[in-house]
């Protein structure tokens, strides 16, 4: 059987830079028409100059003539409306980051005044620029998403107008907010669609499933997997696919970080079909993006998958991919 997708979209990747930007990079152009690319690098992207340069080694590194990076900024509240307004041709989106959350967050925000944030996020309402937040207090490492509700709230009550979009959701509490306030969107894993802390550290540890959010129960995958697979209209596919070298991942101090890029459509595709939805998956992985991201120019891209074998490969250069060694149900057509 043939699944065929249109201008599938990652709204939410992790690039990297360097040796590991070239290997990742053609990984996602292979197969993806764009990507929501995310700015924490070191140092971060905060000026138009490394945004940029950024975007530059990205499409020389991805060898595509049709992947699109689009380009966010690490969220500080100075930015300026003419700055905004000067990289707004070139700018998607800003990512904000709590202090310290997550990779190379150290910069984020340490606090969360209504009234110090108003300035710049009362520019990018004006300017149609959504907000990408990563949103997770420093509480107890289960609850932090949760604990996270209400700023959400705070920010989607204070500025209705600015789209704002919660990254990688993990629970059923970020799942109910997408109801309550209209200007809240989401984009979810596909690894969280899949696992619960039970398979990261129910058994011996699985350093390749470890992430920020970290997984969580299996109420919380329940409801993730019922909006993904009934085309819930305010979610959308994001990898947040984050590539580390093997021996980064295997190491006391684990880094933190799913690598799925390579295998994300193969995997959602059985998925989609193992649960009778294979016809939601166009909206999860592209239609719903293009409605929610209205200021992206998106590529006509098709990509086709047959249900054949794929073995996915130990490792892609340095990183160790979701499930390498083990045979997926279907293969992208070449």
């Amino acid at each position: 059987m043939f699944i065929t997708l249109t201008s599938p979209l990652d709204m939410h990747l992790h690039l990297r830079d360097g040796a590991m930007l070239q290997t990742v990079a053609p990984l996602s152009a292979e197969t993806f028409a764009g990507a929501i690319v995310m700015p924490n690098l070191v140092p971060p992207i905060e000026t138009e100059e490394a945004l940029l340069s950024y975007k530059e080694r990205i499409l020389k590194a991805s060898n595509s003539e049709t992947f699109t990076p689009y380009m966010t900024l690490f969220f500080k509240p100075t930015y300026t409306k003419e700055f905004l307004e000067s990289l707004k041709d070139e700018l998607t989106a800003i990512k904000l980051y709590p202090a310290g959350i997550t990779t190379n967050s150290e910069g984020g925000l340490s606090g969360f005044d209504v009234e110090e944030l108003r300035p710049t996020l009362t520019a990018m309402s004006e300017l149609n620029i959504p907000l990408c937040v990563h949103g997770e207090t420093n509480g107890f490492v289960m609850d932090r998403e949760a604990e996270f509700s209400s700023i959400y709230e705070m920010l989607a009550s204070n500025f209705p107008k600015l789209k704002i979009i919660m990254e990688h959701i993990t629970t059923k509490e970020s799942v109910a907010l997408l109801d309550k306030f209209e200007n809240l969107y989401a984009t979810i894993t596909l690894h969280h669609l899949l696992i619960t802390l039970d398979d990261v550290a129910g058994g011996m540890l699985q350093p390749h499933l470890f992430c920020k959010p970290i997984a969580k129960r299996p109420e919380d995958r329940a409801a993730l997997l019922k909006v993904a697979l009934e085309g819930h209209p305010k979610v959308m596919f994001g990898s947040d696919s984050a590539p580390h070298p093997q021996h980064a991942k295997e190491a006391c101090g684990c880094a933190a970080g799913v690598f799925t890029a390579p295998i994300a459509l193969q995997v959602l595709t059985e998925l989609f079909m193992k649960h009778s939805s294979v016809q939601k998956l166009q909206a999860f992985v592209s239609d719903n993006a293009q409605k929610i991201y209205t200021n992206i120019t998106v590529p006509k891209t098709t990509i086709t998958l047959d249900e054949r074998a794929f073995v996915v490969p130990d490792k892609y250069g340095e990183v160790v991919p979701m499930y390498a060694g083990e045979t997926l149900k279907y293969s992208i057509v070449i």
